[in-house]
C-alpha cells in the first residue's frame, strides 16, 4: 500500500475529514442568500468530500418540538447526508427532496433523482425501514426553493442543466409554466412525477451513479 493510500485510510485524517465536513455543513446557516431566500450556492468541480458516509443513513426523526405536522415538509437540516450518494442536501436547495414516514421520520435527498432511487430499492438503503409506509415526498421548486409535494411537481426531463451529481436531473417546479420556461431555455421535456418510470429512472442513475 502505498503511502497515500496509508494516509488516506489514517483514522487521524478520516476524524479531520469528517469534522471539516460537518463544519462546512453548519456554515450554511451563514451563506448569502439570494433575494427569494434560495442559497445561491455553486460548488466548485473539485468540492468532492473524500469521507465517505456511514453504510445506512439513519432517517431524521421527527421533532414534535418543532410545530410543524408530523408529515409536513420541513428545512432540511446542515447536518444531513443522502442516503444514496452520501451527499449533503442542504447544499442544493433548487434541488433537495425529502420523504417522509408514517411516523414522521424524514430521509433528505441532494436531488429528486436520488429520491427516485431510494424509493426504488428502499431495502437497500434503509432495511430498517424498508417496509415502512412512506407518509409523503416534497421535491424542492428550482426557482423559488420551496417545497412542492412530489405528485404535484412539473420535471423537466432531459435538460442540459446538470443536478449536484454533475450528471443529468429532475429540476422540479409548482407550475407547469414555470417549467415550460425552463424547458424552453435549457432544453427538456415537461412531465409529471409519476411519469418517471423505470427506463427513465433507469438513464438518470447511469448518468449520475455509473460507478
Amino acid at each position: 500500500m502505498g503511502t497515500t493510500a496509508r494516509l488516506l485510510r489514517s483514522p487521524h485524517v478520516l476524524v479531520g475529514g469528517a469534522a471539516l465536513c460537518a463544519a462546512l455543513a453548519g456554515a450554511l446557516a451563514l451563506w448569502p442568500r439570494s433575494p427569494d431566500g434560495v442559497v445561491d450556492y455553486h460548488p466548485p468541480a473539485e468540492d468532492i468530500c473524500i469521507v465517505p458516509p456511514a453504510r445506512i443513513m439513519a432517517a431524521t426523526p421527527w421533532d414534535p418540538a418543532s410545530g410543524l405536522d408530523r408529515h409536513a415538509a420541513r428545512a432540511v437540516p446542515p447536518q444531513a447526508r443522502c442516503p444514496v450518494c452520501g451527499m449533503y442536501p442542504a447544499r442544493y436547495p433548487r434541488w433537495a427532496s425529502q420523504l417522509i414516514y408514517e411516523d414522521g421520520a424524514a430521509h433528505f435527498f441532494d436531488s429528486p433523482v436520488d429520491l427516485l432511487l431510494f424509493a426504488s430499492e428502499p431495502a437497500r438503503y434503509d432495511p430498517e425501514r424498508a417496509s415502512a409506509t412512506i407518509a409523503a415526498r416534497y421535491l424542492s421548486d428550482y426557482r423559488s426553493g420551496g417545497w412542492i409535494p412530489a405528485d404535484e411537481a412539473w420535471l423537466v426531463w432531459g435538460s442540459r442543466v446538470h443536478g449536484p451529481m454533475r450528471g443529468a436531473d429532475l429540476p422540479a417546479f409548482a407550475s407547469a409554466q414555470d417549467a415550460g420556461a425552463f424547458a424552453a431555455e435549457h432544453g427538456g421535456e415537461v412531465l409529471r412525477f409519476e411519469a418517471i418510470d423505470g427506463e427513465r429512472l433507469a438513464i438518470l442513475r447511469d448518468s449520475n451513479h455509473s460507478h
